[in-house]
């Protein structure tokens, strides 16, 4: 059996999270997944009356799927996360519920953190009921590429060489795999770019610890950063990466994930060789009557 490589620092993870809640956490990321998450979900005709929040520190989610009629447990691995509502404390990377109980699991800016994700999808794909939905958005590959940019040039040009400060999260191909991996029928993987400004990058790295979201790699460097490395980052990232009026993007890639719990009733594709025209026909065909 093959070992999941460590890739995060789970508890370390944790413990920033809960000082970011402790301390008035910047909630605008998740604040805008989640709005887009329940838009997506209201184009869904159907009623999802047990449903499950899975992972996160807060329960901005949860509030936001609560309405009458509809049961919402929070899943997550600390009980300073728990909100207000129905909880359970997890075990890192575990869903404690029972096989086929929910109608619908989703989860917001939690599963980027994940060192075992297709063992996770896997859980969530076996909590679902047959045809429930499983709906997430998290941080993608591209995020902060220009954050990740300005860092890898300074420490090479300051230090000697470079360390890994920004996370290498999954990409649309690796994540859709993954659903497939995982038996989700229907799978789809999509992708949108947030881009936010700030005067400088030391507005966004503010942002990052308020988020409980700094580099939490389990590879990264133990060494306190040099001031002179992190003013020439902070340099270059004004140089490449400012706008007209001097401020500076910063992108925030949300990959989402959305599948099914397999049922008989959904749409199968058509068996392999079952065309009744082969495509060079159909293209001759077209040009006739073009």
């Amino acid at each position: 059996m093959t070992e999941t490589p460590e890739i995060f620092d789970r508890a370390l993870v944790r413990r920033r999270q809960k000082r970011a809640l402790s301390q008035g956490s910047a909630d605008f990321l998740l604040a805008a997944v989640v709005e887009e998450l329940v838009a997506r979900l209201s184009a869904v005709q159907r009623e999802f009356r047990a449903a499950i929040d899975l992972g996160g520190p807060s329960p901005m989610l949860a509030q936001a799927l609560a309405q009458p009629g509809r049961d919402v447990l929070r899943v997550s691995n600390d009980p300073a996360f728990a909100g207000a509502g129905r909880f359970i404390l997890a075990e890192d990377e575990t869903l404690p519920v029972a096989p086929a109980s929910a109608d619908l699991v989703v989860s917001a800016l939690a599963l980027q953190w994940v060192n075992d994700l297709p063992g996770l999808l896997t859980q969530v794909r076996r909590a679902l009921k047959p045809d429930g939905l499983f709906l997430a958005g998290l941080v993608g590959n591209a995020s902060l590429a220009e954050l990740r940019a300005s860092f890898m040039v300074a420490e090479a040009e300051m230090e000697g060489g470079a360390s890994p400060r920004v996370a290498p999260f999954g990409d649309v191909r690796e994540l859709g795999a993954l659903m497939q991996r995982a038996g989700f029928a229907l799978p789809v993987v999509d992708f949108e770019t947030l881009t936010v400004r700030y005067d400088s990058m030391f507005g966004l790295m503010a942002d990052l610890r308020a988020m409980g979201a700094t580099n939490a790699l389990v590879a990264r460097s133990r060494k306190p950063l040099r001031r002179a490395t992190l003013m020439r980052a902070a340099e270059i990232y004004a140089e490449r990466f400012s706008d007209p009026d001097g401020r500076v993007r910063a992108s925030f890639d949300v990959v989402w994930l959305s599948g099914w719990a397999p049922h008989e009733s959904q749409q199968k594709p058509a068996a392999r060789g079952s065309a009744q025209m082969s495509l060079e026909e159909a293209l001759k065909t077209k040009r006739k009557g073009d």
